[in-house]
């Protein structure tokens, strides 16, 4: 007699995102399509159906949680948990710290077992040269101490830990030409550009939430090493905006390049866009 036990399949992995936004949304449809059971979260009612268009499940999530019941949010009863909310900084607000610990608090309260915290490497502020994941952080600037507090509220969860630093995003609906369509001026033409594509990115987390065992602060930026009025004139171009105006006396030193390697190495992965210039050119 056959076990009908033996003949289940086993049920797929759970991944949560909260926040999907641009990139959220991304990984949602990417893990879909890879049969993950993905659950999403907004905090807006009228982009459910956006979810549940990717073939997530999806829910409203408050931040910071005030009187919303986290206890019944489906998103803290997945393995894995990619927190991918904005910090809000360019927009006056302090509370980013307060929001991932809630949501760390809160995964530890359920059945989460890997945390991912897609940061950001504006957390290397007034940092020159070669910038790895060592790198001194200055943390008596304010938007430095936010991003680091919100780091190290991952950092402390009693699982697995991961802080994904992610350089500049572009690509779909996303193309570095935009930054300067109000003729914006330009500062720091002759320092490096330091961006990464959204399919990078995806499949970064992707063999994140694979992989077993792992923790710790990882950079996922390309590896193009080209500066600000090469790269944005070239954009400029590729949309057929005028040129941006570059601020020629704001700095003469190259800045900071943000190196990738920890990570490249760790998953021995090939980026399908190290060369955004490239991208830019046959951009469409």
């Amino acid at each position: 007699m056959v076990n009908a036990e033996n003949n289940l399949k086993p049920e797929p992995e759970r991944v949560g995102i909260i926040g999907c936004g641009w990139l959220g949304s991304a990984l949602a449809k990417a893990l879909v399509e890879l049969n993950y059971c993905v659950v999403a979260t907004t905090q807006q009612q009228e982009k459910l159906h956006l979810i549940q268009k990717l073939g997530a499940q999806a829910e409203i999530l408050s931040l910071p949680f005030g009187e919303f019941n986290a206890n019944s949010a489906a998103v803290f009863y997945c393995e894995t948990l990619i927190i991918c909310i904005p910090p809000g900084l360019r927009k006056g607000k302090k509370d980013y710290p307060e929001k991932v610990t809630e949501i760390v608090n809160q995964a530890q309260r359920g059945t989460v077992k890997k945390i991912i915290l897609i940061s950001t490497t504006a957390i290397y502020e007034d940092i020159i040269g070669d910038v790895t994941e060592s790198a001194k952080l200055k943390l008596d600037s304010e938007k430095v101490s936010i991003l680091s507090q919100a780091e190290q509220s991952v950092i402390a969860f009693n699982g697995q830990g991961i802080i994904l630093r992610a350089a500049g995003l572009v690509g779909p609906q996303r193309h570095p030409g935009i930054f300067f369509r109000n003729k914006k001026l330009l500062t720091s033409p002759n320092s490096y550009v330091n961006l990464i594509h959204q399919n990078d990115i995806v499949a970064l987390l992707i063999l994140l939430i694979r992989k077993e065992k792992v923790t710790g602060v990882f950079n996922a930026v390309s590896e193009m090493q080209v500066t600000k009025k090469h790269y944005y004139s070239i954009a400029a171009k590729a949309l057929k905006l005028p040129m941006p105006i570059f601020d020629e006396h704001s700095e003469v030193e190259l800045g900071k390049k943000i190196i990738g390697d920890k990570l490249r190495d760790f998953m021995n992965y090939q980026y399908q866009h190290d060369d955004l210039v490239s991208w830019l050119i046959h951009h469409e």
